[in-house]
């Protein structure tokens, strides 16, 4: 009788007793595993995280989910059930072996972090590939699949950040698909809308700097194209010894001499600051001072089919629905060959050069100016990709530049009281109030700025 009774006794505490939360009691890698269409890759232990690399299964074209998938790539930074989720989108590819960092987001508010491989990057990339598929609407709608799927496991507050074409990345989802995250920030976002009618950049470079660093670098651009006979060969003569091709894009050394050329100022503001300034060579510069200059800062094994080939998802975007700059080089009137050369098509192979189509960009600027909320940007005061910046909405969202700052503008580099309310906004959007200090960490893991590597010898500089 006694054992009758202690049974039914355990029953009923059974029954009244609070359910065990599934996250005490499963796993988090069985927790990814059951999510259908996620594959855990791999799986490592950073001090004080846990970092998944890992793939999902996405339909090549949302509108025909029957038409085929592919594996999109994907990590997942975790710290805690209970912290925010930082979804980071680079509007590029994952290194080949990704490792475990942080990006400022993350950091502030000590966040999961989730960063996202653009489709059509390889791996990510469907095959055979249709490259129509390459649209802001199709990679939006990716990420919300992912921010779906991953709810199951988190509940907390999702922040949306980028830079550069991650950036713009960022905006375009938060666009289509307004209730998947909680804020966005994005870094150093270019907006160009019918910027082939607006002249925003040409008006950039009349101002930024002084008057004797622009000179000087226009100065530079002129004797590079004065000196054509003599530096052609030698950029020849390195893609012999390297390797280097032209055939499937540009077509010509000659011709990626000068796309080279025409981009170096760019190139050189995107990157330096007005410290480097003193670094320009005089006109007077020997050949190989002036050859050996434009490799520091543009590099000329960027216009290479060896390199364009890993951008070649971005350009065809730029060419097809997110523009390109669109520059007069007034001070080259005479020195150039190939006046149409300055464009995003030339960067592509012939296959995948394709119309413009103005409409996106222009319904996203809209909506971001009339009605899209809480939205934080962030851009360098000396950075091209700014010129033409988005203008955010009164609900709840805002701008800063970053004084001096150059494409790597982020909050720590606003003025003191700028990168305080940023912060700030940021920490109310995610219902954060206090932070750990990374510090106490065993080691703090590495910061990712969500940016491509610098384009000059020392790696390719992403356009955009």
């Amino acid at each position: 009788m006694r054992s009758r009774v202690l049974t039914i006794l355990v029953l009923v505490l059974a029954l009244i007793a609070p359910a065990v939360p599934a996250s005490a009691a499963d796993d988090l890698a069985d927790r990814l595993s059951a999510i259908p269409g996620l594959t855990i890759v791999s799986e490592s232990a950073p001090a004080g995280y846990r970092f998944f690399v890992l793939t999902y299964r996405q339909p090549a074209d949302h509108r025909h989910p029957e038409r085929g998938t592919y594996e999109q790539r994907l990590t997942l930074l975790h710290r805690s059930l209970d912290a925010p989720v930082v979804l980071a989108t680079s509007g590029y590819g994952l290194p080949a072996t990704p490792t475990a960092s942080r990006t400022e987001p993350a950091r502030l508010l000590d966040a999961n972090q989730v960063s996202v491989e653009h489709r059509f990057f390889m791996p990510s990339r469907p095959s055979p590939a249709d490259w129509s598929d390459l649209t802001i609407w199709q990679e939006a709608t990716d990420e919300h699949r992912i921010v779906t799927a991953l709810k199951s496991v988190y509940s907390g507050k999702w922040i949306q950040t980028g830079a550069s074409k991650g950036g713009m990345t960022s905006v375009y989802h938060r666009r289509f698909y307004p209730g998947d995250v909680d804020g966005v920030v994005a870094y150093v976002a270019p907006n160009d809308v019918l910027n082939d009618l607006d002249g925003a950049y040409d008006r950039f470079f009349a101002t930024v700097g002084d008057a004797a660093c622009r000179r000087a670098l226009d100065d530079m651009q002129r004797e590079a194209l004065k000196r054509r006979d003599r530096l052609v060969p030698r950029l020849e003569a390195d893609a012999a010894t390297n390797g280097w091709t032209f055939t499937r894009t540009l077509g010509t050394a000659d011709r990626s001499f000068e796309m080279t050329v025409l981009d170096t100022v760019w190139a050189f503001w995107q990157y330096r600051t007005a410290a480097d300034c003193a670094s320009v060579p005089p006109a007077t510069a020997t050949d190989d001072e002036v050859y050996a200059w434009f490799d520091a800062v543009a590099g000329w094994s960027f216009y290479t089919d060896q390199t364009l080939e890993y951008y070649w998802p971005y350009y065809y975007q730029a060419a097809t629905q997110l523009g390109w700059p669109s520059l007069r080089f007034d001070h080259l009137r005479g020195l150039r060959d190939y006046p149409g050369l300055y464009s995003a098509l030339s960067a592509l192979p012939r296959e995948l050069r394709k119309p413009h189509n103005p409409f996106p960009m222009i319904d996203v600027d809209l909506w971001v100016r009339a009605s899209a909320p809480r939205m934080l940007f962030v851009y360098g005061q000396n950075d091209p990709w700014g010129a033409e910046a988005f203008t955010p909405s009164h609900r709840d969202s805002y701008r800063y530049v970053a004084p001096g700052a150059n494409h790597g503008a982020n909050i720590s580099r606003l003025a003191p009281a700028d990168a305080e309310a940023a912060t700030a906004t940021l920490r109310r959007w995610a219902n954060v109030t206090v932070t750990s200090d990374d510090s106490a960490r065993v080691a703090p893991l590495p910061f990712d700025d969500m940016l491509p590597p610098a384009r000059g010898v020392s790696g390719a500089r992403a356009a955009g």
